[in-house]
């Protein structure tokens, strides 16, 4: 009975020692990866030169806390993949964090702080760039009036850090806007192009329908390439309907004229590599990284290159306008503001740069210049000036206003919003213009195409101003002044790339701001 009591004690003994080893290797295995708390030494922070990184370790008493595998792992792959933002791995030592975390059960403490204070200190550089972009464009700039709000990145961490909510924070870092998504959705289907390894089209002359032309061959290419010609059956010179149609595709695509034209602007466009088109994608995801991170209920959403003016209300389109803005000399400037009144029989005074440019050096040269424009000079004391006592070696001591009319510069009504460049939206006496393809072509200002219609949907009191209200208003000739009682605000900006149903979209960078940004994000 006791050799039983022996056996049974013997079995147990080596059983509870095999159960004590395998946890102990499990204990072991999983420590490798984890590290402890460690104190840090404050002037370990110094060669950072960076107080948010100061901040945060104050608030965690300076002591690491990446001592999680499974936290750090997080991180770094948010910063190994960030290249799906279109942001650039190297911007934060991404492969030297990755060779910290290949070796950190061999780090001695000194190590795994120094590792801990790049983790960390790179995330919140990772984070500031996803929020707010890496460049500000008011230091790009001088016509971007945008505000880009103080962001507190350690919140995001410590909050992250607490509640192991790591990829819910991050989300709430990125635009929610759905032209960013839409863009995201742009880079993922230029990365599945293969490589473009296509020639330079060169043809000096328009190509039409049914012409045959040697640059017809890389044209029909390059349609493949995109994917708009469907065919490999017609690779020749002959400029056949088939390829007409992939022409309309792609014209459509890139905001040209659909006419299945080939001109220089679709040459343009078609000898775009896959690499040209990729960074400028990157490009406009800065863009939107900078713009407002919030939409108003009502809003007016302006994008320049692409002519184009919606009004968006309660999340729905309600009306779409063509418009003119300004050329590439007089840049129409990116804002964010709120439209405050509807002028109806404007006058127009003439900007301080037509003035200069246009205004000074005709009058000098014919004093009756003004009087086939309806401009009258004035006096700082109010009283109109004879352009025959003109002071020309004084021009800027007066004023130089249009007066009010069909053929005012400014038409017959203008939309005025609190900003410092002196634009505002506004009708036009060259109404024509709004049939062109490329309409970068005013002052600054954005013209809208049929105005009136517009204005009496800002004035929001179909009864009080009805159309017919609205044109016996405009009859008069009178200058009037109505307040927006309906709060709406304005985003003019730019962009030019984005995605549509799986297809990519991009317009004419008119400003040629694209390239540069790119180089300027890869610096």
């Amino acid at each position: 009975m006791n050799k039983l009591y022996l056996y049974i004690f013997f079995i147990v003994l080596i059983g509870c020692k095999k159960e004590s080893t395998i946890d102990s290797l499990i204990n072991s295995k999983s420590s490798e990866k984890e590290g402890s708390i460690l104190d840090i030494d404050t002037l370990s922070l110094a060669p950072f030169k960076s107080k948010p990184l100061a901040d945060f370790y104050d608030s965690n008493d300076n002591k690491t806390v990446w001592q999680l595998e499974k936290y750090r792992k997080t991180v770094l792959k948010y910063l190994k993949n960030c290249e799906t933002e279109g942001l650039n791995p190297l911007d934060y030592n991404t492969p030297k964090l990755l060779e910290f975390e290949k070796k950190f059960s061999e780090l001695d403490e000194n190590q795994q702080i120094n590792y801990d204070l790049l983790l960390t200190y790179n995330f919140q550089k990772y984070l500031t760039h996803l929020h707010n972009g890496k460049l500000n464009p008011r230091k790009l700039y001088i016509n971007w009036d945008l505000h880009i709000p103080d962001f507190n990145t350690n919140e995001v961490i410590n909050q992250a850090l607490d509640d192991d909510s790591f990829d819910e924070e991050i989300e709430k870092c990125q635009p929610i806007a759905l032209t960013y998504k839409k863009l995201i959705k742009a880079l993922q289907l230029i990365n599945e192009f293969p490589k473009d390894t296509l020639m330079k089209i060169v043809s000096e002359e328009k190509i039409k329908p049914n012409d045959t032309n040697k640059a017809i061959i890389n044209i029909k290419k390059r349609l493949l390439f995109w994917n708009d010609l469907k065919t490999k059956d017609s690779i020749t010179s002959y400029y056949d309907e088939q390829t007409v149609e992939a022409v309309k595709r792609f014209q459509t695509r890139h905001g040209l004229t659909s006419d299945g034209i080939i001109g220089k602007s679709t040459i343009s466009a078609l000898n775009f590599t896959k690499e040209d088109r990729k960074h400028q994608i990157i490009a406009n995801l800065e863009r939107w990284r900078w713009f407002a991170k919030s939409f108003a209920e009502n809003y007016i959403l302006i994008n320049i290159p692409n002519y184009s003016l919606n009004v968006v209300e309660n999340q729905a389109i309600t009306m779409t306008k063509r418009i003119v803005v300004g050329k590439i000399k007089r840049r129409t400037p990116i804002l964010t503001s709120s439209l405050q009144t509807v002028v109806f029989n404007p006058t127009w005074t003439v900007p301080p740069t037509i003035l200069k440019e246009d205004i000074i050096p005709e009058l000098t040269k014919n004093r009756d210049f003004l009087k086939n424009k309806s401009i009258a000079i004035f006096d700082n004391k109010n009283n109109e000036v004879d352009p025959k006592d003109w002071n020309e070696k004084k021009p800027n001591g007066y004023r130089y206003v249009q007066k009010p009319g069909y053929y005012n510069s400014l038409g017959v009504v203008k939309i005025t919003f609190p900003n410092t460049h002196s634009v505002y939206l506004h009708d036009t006496n060259h109404r024509n213009l709004f049939e062109r393809n490329n309409r970068s072509l005013s002052s600054g200002c954005v013209r809208i195409e049929n105005p009136l219609e517009f204005a009496q949907l800002l004035l929001n009191d179909p009864i009080q101003y009805s159309r017919e209200k609205i044109d016996s208003i405009v009859a008069t000739k009178k200058t009037i002044f109505l307040g927006i009682k309906k709060h709406f605000a304005i985003y003019q900006w730019y962009w030019t790339a984005w995605s549509e149903n799986d297809e990519l979209i991009f317009r004419d960078d008119i400003y040629n701001l694209d390239a540069d940004l790119y180089a300027k994000l890869r610096d």
